[in-house]
Formats: structure tokens, sequence, C-alpha cells
């Protein structure tokens, strides 16, 4: 029996729509997957109400945004609060996507790094074209840190651009590579148990009760990153918003 970790990765048209030149542009099961987590938050937060003592979806989705609203302000500051729809979609469309990604023999559309490069993307250009925007040439104090000595100001400048330039290397990667570990570690555990249990019979299945128990913790452990992911996607996507609403602070 064949264990194949990286098949669940693949991205499958589903119909074509047309055609650019000899591109092909096709509906996939990755585009599938991203308006049904548009439709779960699209549902949670038309269909929660405005009850005076909520419902279950509505303290959901009361929650979500207390949730996201005091992370911006910790971090970014009460200014922070006009990003308030940029942060909450972000989390909140990662969160759902993760969480749905776990569900056996569905598709994980973070776990595909042209996805999470383009939301990192998306980040970055904000910050950048808002600090210009906002705060001119004194947008560019990021890169000048207080009390860098005159002698090793030109070296400290230089990483601190070389780092800004890589922000959305490490937004992007840190999200993907921890949903794409995590997927593949646990087609591998519950590959295994099958494999076990077809190729030795009996004792098989007996000698799979560990890596079945491993496989429960580590589904559990996919549970907590899924949400966590989406938590650390949008602190530091505040943090690189308060760079640019508050330039050298």
């Amino acid at each position: 029996m064949k264990i194949d970790p990286i098949h669940q990765f693949n991205i499958e048209p589903l119909f074509t729509i047309g055609h650019i030149g000899n591109q092909t542009i096709a509906f996939t099961n990755s585009s599938l997957y991203m308006l049904v987590a548009v439709a779960i938050i699209s549902i949670l937060m038309l269909a929660s109400g405005t009850q005076l003592v909520p419902g279950r979806l509505q303290s959901v989705a009361e929650i979500s945004y207390e949730f996201v609203a005091s992370t911006i302000r910790s971090t970014a500051g009460a200014e922070g609060m006009k990003f308030f729809p940029l942060i909450f979609s972000l989390f909140m469309f990662i969160c759902v996507s993760n969480l749905v990604g776990i569900i056996p023999y569905t598709f994980t559309i973070s776990s595909h790094l042209i996805v999470t490069a383009g939301l990192a993307l998306l980040v970055f250009f904000t910050v950048l074209i808002y600090g210009v925007a906002k705060n001119g040439v004194k947008f560019f104090k990021i890169f000048v840190p207080h009390g860098v000595p005159g002698y090793v100001l030109p070296l400290v400048m230089f990483i601190e651009i070389l780092s800004f330039f890589l922000r959305p290397v490490s937004h992007s990667i840190r999200l993907f590579a921890n949903m794409l570990a995590g997927h593949i570690a646990l087609k591998v555990f519950a590959g295994f148990v099958a494999m076990l249990g077809f190729s030795l019979g009996a004792i098989g299945w007996v000698g799979g009760v560990l890596p079945l128990a491993l496989t429960i913790a580590l589904y559990a452990l996919e549970i907590l990153v899924a949400f966590l992911q989406a938590y650390v996607f949008a602190i530091l996507t505040c943090i690189y918003l308060n760079d640019a609403i508050h330039p050298g602070h």
C-alpha cells in the first residue's frame, strides 16, 4: 500500500471558464474552497442577528469581532482601527479556510504558496502605500533606528531595508509551511495505520493503535495551528501597519 501525502495538495480544474491566448482559465478546487470559506464567513456575519441575548452564531461573530479589534488596538493603537475591515477579513478568511481544510477529503487553500504570497503582498503594498501617503518622506524613518551610532548606521539601515522587503517572504512562508507540513504529517501517520492493517491483518491493526493515537493527537494540534496561524498572520499585519501609522516609534 502506497502512502502519497502530496496528492492532497494537487490543484484540479473543475470546469473551464475560458481562454486567454493559449492559457486556459479554469475554475479549480482551490477556487471552490475559497468560495466555501467566503460563504461560511458571510453566513456567520449575516445570519448571526443583533439580539440582546446572543445565540450561538451571534456569539461567535461577536467574539471574532472583539478578538480582532482588541488585537488591532493593542498593536497599532486606536488609529489602526481604520484597517479593521482588512485585518478582520484576512483573519476570518485564513482561519475558516484552515479549519475547513482539516476536514478529510477537503482542500487547504493556505497550503499553496501562491495564495499566502498574494495575501502577504496585499499587506505589504497596503503598508507601503499608506505609509508614504500619510507620512511622506518621514515614513522612511523606520529604516533609521533611534540611538544607533553613526559609524554603524549604514549597516543597520541596510539590514532594516532588507528585512522590510523580505517581510512578504516570511509572512507568506510561515503560513504556507506550517499548513503544508502539518497536513503531510497527518497523511503519513494516517496512511501508516491503514498500511499496517491491510498488510499485516489483525496484528497490524493492533500495532496501529499507537500511530492512530498519534494521528488523533496531531489532528487536535492541527486544529490549534489552524487558528494560531490566522492569528499570527493578523497580528503581524497589525505590527506592519503600525510602522505606517507611527513611523520611527
